[in-house]
């Protein structure tokens, strides 16, 4: 039983490294894709056509693109991730500091968002049918319903525009205590909390609910221990794959879908970079910003499968 284990574990890191693979080769081809010309806009409209070819030539533009794919994805491989072609600099450098906003971001909104979400969720699937359960589902069809600009947007008006009390933007850099750490965070934090939270309830009461109807748990019911001793000792043990699922799923949304929320609060985080990067036509920041959130996203898929895996009672 536990060389299955393995194999199951092995199987999903394997499906992991070809999913990043295949995930490279579509990143690469569809920025290379992206409409106008790299060296025109580098070199502005009043170059000429001699110095864009030159210019191309020297970037290695006018190779196959199969050869600058093989170029790139090793690179990658060996921790190179090229040179910006808007400034010049290696783009570990820009990317550095950006990725560290973006995880401190993602970080502080998970510890703010996984607990409610956990909470709202079981008790909701422990209260069911009640008063309670129906308005926690009504707010989260809400929720889900809404798109995160508006969430922003109705955020920036409300606590910064009518109130005053927080910044429109947030300035991550300018952090020095925890009061100035809950002004910056405060709004990107309650808009992505509000998104990624919905789904999260919503999966979480659903999963326990599941595992309450289940004979063991009714038969639990029946020798008299209490719903709560039942949802924790028993439905949630076997609730705790898919939501590690669902968590997984609505927390990689945290590394590759705040694009809108960093853009509305000037936040300085590698989604922001990316925007800007595409303004530019900046092609190899573009492509390992989109591998950085690719990334992310499949680590924290390949991490709950794992969980799922260990905590199937059939292969223990």
């Amino acid at each position: 039983m536990k060389s299955q284990v393995l194999s199951l574990i092995a199987g999903r890191l394997g499906i992991a490294v070809i999913t990043l693979l295949i995930v490279s080769f579509a990143v690469f081809f569809a920025t290379s894709m992206l409409p106008g010309d790299t060296a025109s806009i580098l070199l502005g409209q009043a170059a000429t056509p001699e110095a864009v070819a030159g210019l191309r030539k020297a970037m290695h533009l006018d190779d196959p693109a199969i050869f600058r794919y093989g170029r790139w994805l090793l690179g990658l491989l060996t921790g190179d991730f090229g040179t910006s072609y808007a400034n010049g600099r290696p783009i570990m450098d820009l990317i550095g500091g950006r990725l560290i906003n973006t995880l401190k971001l993602a970080a502080v909104t998970t510890l703010f968002a996984v607990p409610l979400s956990l909470f709202l969720g079981i008790t909701s699937a422990m209260l069911r049918g009640s008063l309670y359960d129906r308005v926690v589902t009504l707010c989260t069809i809400g929720l889900i319903s809404i798109p995160e600009f508006m969430v922003a947007t109705t955020a920036v008006l409300i606590f910064s525009v009518s109130l005053g009390w927080l910044p429109a933007l947030a300035f991550a850099n300018e952090v020095h205590s925890l009061g100035e750490l809950l002004r910056v965070f405060a709004m990107p934090v309650i808009t992505l909390t509000f998104v990624v939270s919905a789904q999260m309830i919503r999966m979480t009461r659903a999963a326990v609910v599941e595992t309450l109807n289940t004979p063991y748990a009714e038969m639990a019911l029946l020798k008299g221990a209490s719903r709560g001793r039942i949802v924790m000792r028993h439905a949630l043990p076997n609730a705790l794959g898919p939501i590690a699922n669902a968590m997984a799923l609505s927390l990689s949304y945290l590394l590759g879908g705040v694009i809108i929320v960093e853009t509305i609060f000037n936040y300085p985080g590698v989604a922001k970079l990316m925007v800007d990067a595409v303004a530019t036509r900046d092609l190899p920041l573009i492509q390992t910003c989109a591998m950085i959130f690719c990334l992310g996203f499949l680590v924290l898929t390949t991490i709950a499968d794992i969980i799922a895996i260990l905590a199937n009672p059939r292969l223990r």
